[in-house]
Formats: C-alpha cells, structure tokens, sequence
C-alpha cells in the first residue's frame, strides 16, 4: 500500500461475526434501558467518570476534523443556582407566551413546567457549546464545517458514555440559551448549543409511560 505523508496505519480491532452480534445486542440492551430522567440525586459523581465521558464524546467524527466543540462541566453550587436562575426566567417566558398551543400540548404528556429544580440537585452539569470557528494560536480565524452535524454526533457520544458509566441524563434546551455563554465565560464565536444534566436519579425518579418506534418504523432496507 502505497504511504501518504500525514497519514499512520488504521488500529483497527477485529472480531468475528458471532462477536459483532453480541457486542451490538448487548449494547443496544444497555441503551434500550436509557431514559430521560428529571429527578436526581444529589449524590457526588467522581470527576473522572465525567472527564471520561468529556473525552469520549471528542473521538467524535467531524467536518473537516475541526472539532468546533467545547463543553463546561460545572459542579459548583452557586454557579448551579446562576444558571437554573437565568433557565427558569426563560422557561418562565416559554411557557407563558412564547411557545405555541401546538408547543404546549406536545410537552403535556411529559409533565413539564417551567421549575427546573434538577439544574441545581443534580451534580454535575455539562454546557455543550459549538463553534462558529477556530481560532490557532497565531489568533487566525479557521471556519468550521458541519458544525451542527458535528456537535450532535458528539452530544450523542457524550450521552451513551454517560449511561454506559451507570448515569442518568437530561438534555435541557432553554431558549435563548445566550445567558450560558455569559455565565460561564466563554467567547463570543461559541454557541450554546444544550445543557446536559447528569448524575443519579432520585430513589422517588418517575419517568412518563412512553414507547420508542418499533424498529420497521425507522429503517428501511435496501439490500
């Protein structure tokens, strides 16, 4: 095989079919049990199981490798209280005249309000944030692309790491979620793009009756 410069062989593991099998049932079995959880604990959650899951999530493919993510992981208590503050004033004004009827009645079923107590009791919170661009240590501006794309996939990694480790999550969405970027010191080129709640659900953790769509629903085959 012809060398190309930048380039190393892949590490690659392999295994056999029966091993893929297994592999792929027994974590779809531990991901089928993931569920978004609004009650937690306050019990500590050690910081290396977080940086851990930080890290997994940027092994994460993206556009161009430009990597334009960072995440904030925050456990101090008063900084808890800023952002469940700034959340709950947002929320406040969702619920009471920005969102839709249509809004409204799709969120019913799932027991939400605009009291986010969970921003507080849980421990750990991760602001995920995307970047509009990279700036290199020569202060040049570099344009990230697929940058959306790029945040999700790893949002999703960061999420199954999380729950692999044996924890429960909520993704809250307040919008606008401009008052992270302040609260937490980040620059102006980067986006708050969701805060990931994490920790342990509270013994009395509720979760609504809900089903996922049966697989033949969400693929098809072309074979």
């Amino acid at each position: 095989m012809a060398e190309h410069k930048g380039f190393k062989p892949l590490q690659f593991e392999s295994t056999t079919e029966s091993e893929m099998a297994s592999r792929s049932e027994a974590f779809l079995s531990a991901m089928q049990k993931r569920r978004t959880v609004r009650d937690f604990s306050s019990k500590a959650v050690p910081e290396s199981v977080i940086r851990n899951a930080i890290a997994t999530a940027g092994t994460a493919p993206s556009g161009a490798n430009m990597q334009p993510w960072h995440f904030v992981a925050v456990s101090n208590s008063e900084t808890k209280k800023k952002i469940r503050m700034a959340a709950e004033e947002e929320e406040h004004a969702l619920y009471e005249h920005r969102a839709s009827d249509e809004w409204l009645n799709a969120l019913a079923p799932l027991g939400t309000d605009a009291n986010k107590p969970f921003l507080e009791s849980a421990p750990w919170l991760i602001a995920v944030f995307a970047q509009k661009f990279t700036i290199n240590e020569n202060g040049d501006k570099l344009k990230n692309y697929y940058t959306p794309e790029s945040i999700g996939i790893a949002t999703g990694f960061l999420i199954a790491a999380l729950h692999q480790a044996g924890l429960a999550t909520l993704t809250h969405t307040p919008s606008p979620m401009t008052f992270l970027r302040t609260t937490l010191g980040r620059p102006a080129h980067e986006k708050p793009f969701l805060l990931l709640v994490t920790g342990y659900p509270s013994e009395q953790a509720m979760v609504p009756d809900i089903t996922r769509k049966p697989l033949d629903q969400i693929l098809s085959l072309d074979t």
